[in-house]
């Protein structure tokens, strides 16, 4: 029967995915009008859980039209661009709901953003007004006088977790919306699918982050794929959602989800691996929404006779490795994975629909896996100039082709967009967008026919030492087995007098105790000779982005130099199997290429 039921689920999910098909782009469908038709529908269904408060949808309806009845008498039209930098609340969601049966568009700012990376995000997308909540005017006052924007442009939005009523600065104005009409703004079916609902602002792992330009289009149908086909949620179901609302899956799976199945949502500012359980009972999620390295923190919790006695069964995410698939199944009794592999900006992405273990899932776009040099830090071609597929399970480089049904929406910057389209790839005049991700295929059993993927490492990361390639993310995986391991991230380093990269992690130890004995035996047992790391940073914390990937920008910049890194060090040395602190004597001979490496 198991056979049998796994082909049903599976033609089930092709079934679902077929009503995916794109609509023609002027039709008269977006967020706010969604929202709306779900207010309609199930106007006492609690929609939102947050902070002790509890809104319905047609509650949260009536404020969001409040709210998009005073910013058009404020003067924000169809087209403006508006900047929102406010932290999870039921506001936020409210301010972008607003703007979008306008017709404007909401910059989605990062939350941890300062000074010129804060000001860059704002002026990038010409924002013509800023609303901010009570809770981050500092960050926004540091970078005020460069604005370029009159006080009665910047709106504020008071938050009731602070103490004090809270008064608006001077240099703001409070968004009074209270005495405004919670009627349906009849502008709003005039907004249609091609139009822009929101910016989402690239991590800034390689530069100042970059404006993705998400039409209601994509919201619809990537929000409409997380509820029907990862999720399959009903209105029965509540989402435990903590990720940032900045970022793609926090607007996607959290927010466009529930607005397609009339499901709700408990709502939190931000991730806590030790209230998570306790909060998923208190308020009977069954579903929950997952990015970079959760999974893992949670993982790294006491565990508890009683952690599978919980009702979150559905997880959907991107970011859950192989190394603690299994682990976090059945310890938090979790039935479906739906684990995903895309870009906020990205035309396409892979799904894990059928439910299989340790995959990101399978692509429905036309892609490909191509050969990449990750030495030179380029594609590799042929003597035709074309690029070339990798074989089954050799790592290569994610490309998927731009087609009308495969649509790029690219960047604000249209110098942006081009450097993630290539061209002439396997014959003259195609375009295919280039993830910057090496993915390899897998064998997860019968599954139609369909090839399924895990993530490898992204490129950059991946680095090249004695003539083999090293994965970070694979032999991160290794270290993380370590009993005394909290987390770890591996990268690459420079050595004077060495081709390539030598590896490098940085670790975090349970309970402050690095136990470097067990900790040497584990890699040299473990990792292969060759992409054994050199040199260990013991960290107190790991540093990661908003969205929980783990940075690597400083910590390669300051590699095992003794005079720049702040943190304890220990190294490797030729012939040996146990590593020791980092002295300035070995020290000295590493920069003189005389280690012996």
């Amino acid at each position: 029967m198991g056979a049998v039921t796994d082909v049903l689920t599976m033609l089930g999910v092709i079934r679902k995915a077929l009503k995916l098909k794109p609509l023609p782009g002027d039709t008269p469908l977006s967020l706010g009008s969604m929202v709306a038709q779900r207010a309609q529908q199930s106007p006492d269904n609690v929609m939102v859980v947050f902070e002790g408060v509890t809104l319905t949808w047609g509650q949260f309806n009536t404020k969001a039209n409040q709210m998009a009845h005073y910013l058009k008498s404020q003067g924000v039209k169809k087209g403006d661009a508006v900047a929102l930098l406010m932290e999870n609340r039921i506001e936020n969601l409210a301010c972008v709901t607003a703007l979008a049966k306008i017709g404007a568009v909401a910059a989605m700012i990062n939350t941890s953003l300062t000074e010129a990376p804060l000001l860059h995000c704002i002026k990038s997308v010409a924002s013509v007004k800023i609303i901010v909540g009570q809770e981050l005017l500092s960050p926004l006052s540091e970078i005020r006088s460069e604005l370029g924007l009159a006080s009665n442009d910047i709106f504020w939005v008071q938050d009731a977790a602070l103490s004090g009523a809270g008064v608006a600065p001077e240099w703001a104005v409070a968004l009074d919306f209270e005495g405004q009409p919670g009627t349906d703004l009849p502008q709003t079916a005039e907004v249609t699918l091609s139009d822009l609902a929101y910016y989402i602002f690239t991590s800034g792992t390689t530069g100042l982050p970059k404006a993705s330009r998400i039409t209601h289009d994509r919201h619809y149908r990537m929000s409409l794929g997380f509820s029907s086909i990862l999720l399959n949620m009903s209105e029965q179901d509540r989402i435990y959602a903590c990720l940032p609302l900045y970022h793609s899956s926090g607007m996607f799976i959290c927010f466009g989800s529930i607005i397609h199945s009339g499901g709700s949502m408990f709502l939190r500012r931000k991730f806590s691996a030790s209230n998570l359980l306790r909060e998923a009972r208190q308020h009977q999620t069954t579903c929950f929404a997952y990015i970079g390295e959760l999974c893992r923190y949670l993982l790294h919790q006491a565990p508890q006779p009683d952690d599978a006695d919980n009702p979150i069964r559905k997880c959907v995410g991107n970011g859950l490795r192989p190394d603690i698939w299994m682990e976090f199944k059945t310890r938090f009794g979790i039935e479906r994975v739906g684990e995903f592999y895309g870009a906020s900006e990205g035309n396409a992405g892979c799904v894990n629909a059928f439910n299989k273990d340790c995959t990101v899932g399978f692509c429905g776009a036309r892609h490909a896996l191509v050969r990449y040099d990750v030495l030179n830090d380029e594609l590799l071609r042929n003597r035709k100039g074309f690029c070339q597929k990798v074989k089954k399970g050799e790592a290569g480089l994610m490309l998927m082709e731009i087609s009308k049904d495969a649509v790029f929406d690219g960047y604000v910057d249209p110098g942006a967009t081009q450097k993630k389209i290539l061209t002439d790839v396997f014959k003259k005049g195609d375009r295919y967008f280039n993830s910057g991700d090496l993915l390899k295929q897998v064998d997860v059993g019968f599954a139609l026919g369909l090839p399924h993927y895990q993530f490898v490492d992204r490129v950059g990361d991946t680095y090249r030492w004695k003539g083999e390639n090293v994965s970070t993310n694979e032999i991160g995986e290794i270290i993380n087995g370590a009993d005394s391991v909290a987390y770890c991230n591996v990268y690459g380093v420079q050595l004077p007098g060495t081709d390539g990269r030598a590896g490098m992690v940085a670790i975090s130890a349970k309970h402050g105790s690095l136990q470097l004995p067990a900790i040497s035996q584990h890699i040299i047992e473990k990792v292969p000779s060759y992409a054994r790391p050199l040199f260990i940073r013991q960290v107190m914390d790991m540093d990661t982005t908003g969205t929980f990937k783990m940075k690597k920008g400083e910590l390669r910049e300051q590699a095992y130099h003794l005079d720049q890194c702040p943190d304890p060090l220990f190294v490797l040395k030729p012939g040996s199997n146990e590593y020791e602190a980092l002295d300035r004597a070995f020290y000295q001979q590493i920069l003189a290429g005389t280690a012996g490496y």
